[in-house]
């Protein structure tokens, strides 16, 4: 790869991005402002916004999206008659969890053992760092050959849609010819994927009640109905033995076509403790890409230290569906909340309440630009081929984009891939896949406008 001298001004750049992503790490831009000051999300989305100013780009805007947050757009122009490339991120964050959990601190990038730890490293503001790469390189190597439009959203991680609906009242603004999320990545580091599927997902919140108030476990336990306990029987009918999701109504046994993921490797991926089986049946990939899988993210209940004996009068979970494609998230929220209803014991009082959804996704993997990022691929990860993964996780704005703009076509890349850790504590990114999607990307780009 290094004989290319788009790859050779990446790798050039590397020092320098590693100095951005420890700016961008550094704003602890979770869009919860319960959680984390408005500020720091304010100050990434500046960042953002500067960075954009500095690599030439016109019409640099803080979009006011419809949910309180902001996404930060701006426009790079072309050659004259060029295509129009969308190249997409996210600069919010998940929230770190235990912060000292963490090895080092979270909102601080910091390099160990070949790898650059911090929150948002590879989910999204790497990515951001990532189209900044691939544009600096083809700025030295001949120009940028399309015109480029940036969008930088600022709430991806919350699923409150605000860039969605910001993007149906403004629907010029986003329109172009292909479309790079760069918020997936590789199935494994080192081996070129692009995300051709994405599962959608609902968040359902569901309330059972069945006293005026808490009671004594002595003096009612027994006869009095205990709400705690309605609650997981009900959240406990959502799995079969196997640990497969059942919500009734619900398909669950479709299958995926393309890339298979060695059980083995799950696990190892996974981190699952020797002797814990997986859940479910039939092929990791199927599990993971092709099915409905249901989560509960969290219990309002009393905690352990400072419990006291009562028969509970309340108790509340929240319970994430990831939708598969070719299920319409819709229905399948009616399917999960007439499910939370009909399993509910004792004619406890039920209630559930949606509180966010997006779309299952499907790409067009035969269209040009797949060809076009076979190629860099191909050029960038030498020896190795393009792959078709799926993604379990969501990406709303696909869908809204997909819509907007039914001609376009969408390809899905990122730094994700499994020893990142999204999500969860120490997340990091490898700085030769930054390095080598960056070239990619770039690379892509010069394909894609000679084409």
């Amino acid at each position: 790869m290094s004989s290319n001298p788009v790859a050779e001004t990446v790798a050039s750049l590397m020092p320098r991005a590693r100095t951005e992503l420890g700016e961008l790490v550094a704003f602890k831009s979770v869009a919860d402002f319960d959680q984390f000051p408005k500020s720091e999300s304010e100050g990434a989305a500046n960042w953002v916004a500067d960075a954009l100013r500095a690599e030439g780009f016109q019409d640099v805007a803080l979009l006011d999206t419809p949910d309180g947050t902001q996404s930060v757009y701006g426009y790079l122009p072309g050659p004259e008659g060029a295509k129009t490339v969308l190249l997409y991120a996210h600069y919010d964050v998940q929230p770190p969890l235990d912060e000292a959990a963490w090895t080092t601190p979270p909102f601080e990038l910091t390099e160990r053992d070949g790898r650059w730890y911090g929150r948002g490293a590879a989910d999204c503001k790497g990515g951001v760092i990532m189209h900044l790469l691939a544009l600096r390189a083809l700025k030295a190597n001949g120009g940028v050959p399309v015109h480029v439009k940036v969008i930088a959203e600022g709430s991806e991680e919350q699923g409150t849609g605000g860039l969605e609906r910001y993007a149906e009242e403004h629907p010029e603004l986003l329109a172009a010819d292909t479309i790079v999320i760069g918020d997936t990545g590789n199935f494994r580091v080192g081996l070129p994927t692009v995300t051709s599927t994405l599962r959608g997902m609902t968040l359902v919140r569901v309330q059972i009640d069945t006293l005026e108030g808490n009671l004594h476990s002595g003096q009612f336990g027994g006869a009095a109905p205990d709400a705690l306990a309605a609650l997981i029987r009900v959240l406990d009918s959502l799995r079969a033995k196997d640990g497969s999701t059942t919500v009734d109504g619900l398909a669950a046994h479709a299958t995926w076509d393309g890339l298979s993921y060695d059980e083995g490797q799950f696990r190892e991926d996974a981190k699952v403790l020797d002797g814990v089986e997986l859940i479910g049946s039939d092929a990791v990939a199927d599990r993971i890409w092709a099915r409905p899988a249901v989560t509960v993210l969290g219990i309002d209940c009393p905690p352990v230290v400072g419990a006291t004996p009562s028969v509970q009068a309340g108790a509340r979970a929240l319970v994430s569906l990831r939708v598969p494609p070719g299920v319409d998230t819709a229905e399948a929220t009616k399917l999960l909340q007439a499910h939370l209803e009909a399993h509910t014991p004792w004619g406890a009082r039920v209630s559930t309440e949606q509180i966010g959804q997006g779309q299952p996704f499907s790409a067009d993997t035969t269209s040009p630009a797949y060809t076009a990022m076979a190629e860099a691929m191909a050029v960038a990860y030498p020896g190795e081929e393009m792959q078709y993964a799926g993604q379990g996780g969501s990406i709303p704005l696909c869908n809204t984009l997909a819509a907007l703009y039914p001609q376009a076509e969408i390809l899905l890349i990122g730094l994700s891939e499994p020893e990142a850790r999204i999500h969860a504590v120490d997340e990091s990114v490898s700085p030769e896949e930054l390095e080598r999607l960056s070239v990619t990307e770039a690379l892509f780009l010069q394909n894609y406008a000679a084409n």
